[in-house]
């Protein structure tokens, strides 16, 4: 129906690189007539939490295979990853995984951090059965979340490893990784990964409607969203073709100015316009107190204006930059 005037997918055809749509399956899910409507717009799908442990061998392997003849991937999340790795049967759910036609698993560090050799021996492993993984960076609890620089260190040491995407955390999208305690995304903070990363260096995760919305908006039709749900699935795609959105109408939620007190936008306006710029010569320029300017600086860390380096001329100084990205 009106086939002509519908806006093209850049990458249309699967496997795509980016544009990726990554479905969660929370059981029971779509029928196969549903899935054989929606499988072009799906690149993977996630089988929710511990669901496969608790789910007949056979019924999981009838639904992995459904999946498979209409090519959508499947994967498995995080939360059993982690759970195998904590328990020392890691190389046994692997051996399983595989068996039952799964193509890629998710690995995170939400409950315990793992060393550099873990990394690569769980990562070996992975290959060793001829499957994927795809890194997940973030924690779930809205109470201990990592900070800008712990987000952009493990994205980096994950690409090392051999990953081309990370997935960012976001739980159910409140109040976690790159979304406030009202779901919406915090900017500044996106601003940062970007800043040093490509936006298709990340599958964002973004369970709710608004930030699908919001995503799209901002990034167009190329942007690599996960923990989509069934019944947003079109939604989704018409947005990527530029319908029925604000994407449609070059809307940009991006926020350009520091939130937080006149001494934080006094210190951001300094770096904006000196950097890179030493604590010692804030201080000089502003006439603040050292205290004062140091809760400037960690609050624009986390809203994720500022960065923090080594000085280039005494690696025991800090040196304060604006994050400086095509997107802000």
């Amino acid at each position: 129906m009106l086939d002509d005037i519908i806006k093209d997918r850049i990458d249309s055809k699967k496997p795509r690189e980016e544009g990726l749509t990554y479905m969660i399956d929370r059981l029971p899910s779509i029928d196969t007539e549903g899935i054989e409507t929606l499988s072009p717009i799906v690149d993977m799908v996630k089988i929710y939490g511990a669901y496969p442990l608790l789910i007949p061998d056979i019924i999981l392997e009838k639904k992995i295979g459904i999946y498979h003849k209409h090519d959508v991937q499947v994967s498995l999340g995080s939360t059993i990853t982690e759970y195998a790795i904590i328990e020392n049967v890691f190389e046994r759910f692997i051996t399983e995984a595989a068996r039952i036609g799964i193509d890629v698993i998710e690995i995170s560090e939400n409950n315990r951090d793992l060393s550099l050799d873990e990394k690569e021996k769980i990562v070996n492993a992975i290959e060793s059965k001829d499957m994927r993984y795809l890194w997940k960076i973030g924690r779930k609890d809205p109470r201990h979340q990592l900070t800008v620089e712990q987000i952009l260190s493990r994205t980096e040491q994950s690409i090392k490893l051999g990953s081309n995407k990370v997935i960012l955390e976001a739980n159910e999208g409140i109040g976690v990784g790159i979304y406030d305690e009202r779901g919406a995304v915090k900017w500044h903070l996106m601003g940062a990964l970007t800043s040093k990363f490509p936006p298709r260096a990340f599958v964002f995760e973004a369970p709710l409607e608004s930030q699908q919305s919001a995503l799209i908006a901002e990034f167009g039709q190329r942007v690599n969203l996960a923990e989509v749900r069934p019944d947003l699935l079109m939604s989704v795609e018409t947005q990527r073709r530029g319908l029925m959105s604000k994407a449609a109408y070059g809307v940009s939620y991006f926020r350009k100015d520091p939130e937080g007190g006149p001494a934080s936008k006094f210190i951001y306006y300094i770096i904006k316009t000196k950097y890179p710029v030493e604590q010692s010569e804030l201080i000089r320029i502003s006439h603040l107190p050292r205290r004062t300017i140091q809760n400037a600086i960690e609050d624009l860390k986390e809203q994720g204006l500022v960065l923090e380096k080594n000085s280039l001329d005494d690696t025991r100084r800090k040196a304060y930059y604006p994050v400086l990205s095509e997107w802000l």
